[in-house]
């Protein structure tokens, strides 16, 4: 009868060991899960990180960077001299103009036709 006892002991120990491992298993997974998610959204961050160093830099040295930056703003420049240099002929033709006007004006006299 002692003997029955201490079996039943040992497999209420047994039992509740076994719950307790289940259990130990069941967080662990979770962690593992976690672990797994942390894992995954820390190199898709990294990935993100070199992408946008990847763009910013563009792979250039700051002396190459300077010479592109240097030669779009020569080309603006030029388009836009050749913009003030055609506004200056129209400027000179609209004074030509008025100097005729006033000639023919003059002309005229006080000829209302």
């Amino acid at each position: 009868m002692k003997a029955v006892k201490e079996l039943e002991v040992q497999m209420s120990e047994l039992k509740e060991a076994k719950e307790k491992l289940a259990k130990l298993e069941v967080s662990y997974d979770k962690s593992k899960i976690t672990v797994a998610e942390k894992t995954r959204e820390i190199k898709a961050l990294e990935n993100k990180i070199k992408a946008l160093e990847k763009d910013l830099t563009l792979h250039k040295n700051p002396a190459e960077i300077k010479t592109i930056l240097w030669t779009k703003i020569g080309q603006s420049i030029t388009d836009q001299w050749q913009s003030i240099q055609m506004i200056h002929e129209q400027i000179e033709l609209i004074e030509i103009a008025r100097v005729e006007i006033q000639k023919a004006r003059e002309s005229l006299g006080n000829m209302p036709e």
